[in-house]
């Protein structure tokens, strides 16, 4: 079982936890310890649990990740007004080698998606990725991953995997079961004009930082398609971090990298969140933790809607244009967004039946000005390829 492979949370921790008051989020989740075993997943709906492989990372680390000290953050945080119910199944140490680790990333991944539990997952590095997309495998055909990175990460052709190109991994492996990609907050000049161009070309979907902290809004309905939500930490700027070289003086702030993760945890298709290449350093580990509080608290307000089952919910809108009859509908209840776009024939839609894609209310005025909006386009064009 891959659970074997988890160590407990450690003690310090847990003597930490024991000064924290009883609405702390230390005092209200079931936590794997040496003592006591692994707690029962049966009824979780998040799984927190820490992956010290570093070995593919761009950078080579210096130092292992300390889970421990997010934990601690973490923990002294006051559990919300939740429903949820949250585990730490503890920590991943380095297999024999970087494979073995993937495969245990993979199974307990894919067992806790079987349980309909999300996994929360804080890793040393971002290639961690790979072996989370793989565990759908079996699980669901078609997976949508959004990156909020500074970075598309596809690398050279000929580079080994690695936390800068493990995009390149998941786009060629067989089987092949990403249907899209979208990065939130890449950065211009971290990127070379071929990655560019290839995220056109397999009609991808990419938000500058400038565009995202412009209106923070435009990460909602990219989010609410996602099935994996992964975050490189890198993509928040150095001041809030507090550290090192391999942080950019541009990037999200605190405020805006939490709302983001709060736009995940709305996300009712969300499965996996991933969490990867923080620093060991208290401001660094406050951060995460209050990232991860913030994916918690949308959990908790996830509300499952689609305007082809309740059509009472919803509003909609036909809008003719020069080439296309575009259909929109609007949530009375969430105010949210979606387009039909048709050919495209997915696993959760019936025979005939076009696909919804999220969409924003800007998309709706734009296609009433005789603009068909680019995510609209990207996913007509995409459905012929």
């Amino acid at each position: 079982m891959a659970f074997d492979f988890l160590v407990p949370v450690e003690d310090k921790v847990l003597a930490h936890c024991e000064f924290l008051p009883a609405q702390a989020i230390g005092k209200n989740t079931y936590i794997h310890t040496a003592k006591d075993g692994l707690p029962v997943i049966a009824n979780a709906t998040v799984a927190l649990f820490g992956v010290r492989e570093s070995r593919n990372a761009f950078e080579k680390k210096l130092e292992k990740l300390d889970v421990s000290g997010i934990r601690i953050q973490l923990y002294k945080l006051m559990f919300g007004n939740w429903n949820s119910t949250v585990v730490d199944l503890g920590d991943l140490e380095e297999g024999d080698s970087v494979d073995d680790t993937y495969f245990v990333v993979k199974e307990i991944t894919a067992a806790l998606l079987e349980e309909n539990i999300i996994p929360i997952i804080i890793g040393a590095t971002q290639d961690i990725t790979y072996p989370v997309y793989r565990a759908f495998d079996g699980i669901k055909d078609m997976i949508n991953l959004v990156a909020i990175d500074s970075r598309f990460d596809f690398g050279m052709d000929d580079e080994l995997i690695s936390s800068h190109s493990y995009m390149s991994k998941i786009i060629t492996d067989k089987p092949n079961n990403l249907f899209n990609f979208s990065n939130i907050g890449y950065q211009g000049y971290f990127n070379a004009q071929e990655e560019v161009d290839l995220m056109e070309r397999l009609f991808f979907d990419a938000y500058r930082l400038g565009e995202i902290a412009n209106d923070l809004s435009l990460a909602e309905p990219v989010l609410r398609n996602a099935n994996i939500v992964s975050l490189d930490v890198r993509a928040i700027k150095a001041s809030e971090i507090a550290t090192s070289a391999n942080f950019s003086p541009n990037g999200f702030t605190g405020r805006e990298i939490c709302a983001i993760a709060r736009y995940a945890g709305i996300s009712d298709k969300v499965s996996v969140f991933g969490l990867f290449e923080m620093e060991n350093n208290v401001q660094s580990q406050q951060l995460l933790a209050q990232i991860i509080w913030y994916f918690i608290e949308g959990v908790n307000y996830r509300v499952a809607e689609t305007p082809y089952s309740k059509t009472d919910d919803f509003t909609k809108y036909t809008v003719p244009t020069d080439t296309e009859e575009l259909v929109f509908y609007k949530s009375l209840l969430t105010q949210r967004w979606w387009t039909e776009v048709p050919s495209i024939f997915s696993s959760h839609t019936k025979l005939d039946t076009p696909a919804l894609l999220p969409c924003t209310e800007q998309d709706y005025l734009d296609a009433c000005n005789q603009n068909i909006p680019e995510r609209w386009f990207k996913a007509y064009k995409k459905s012929f390829n």
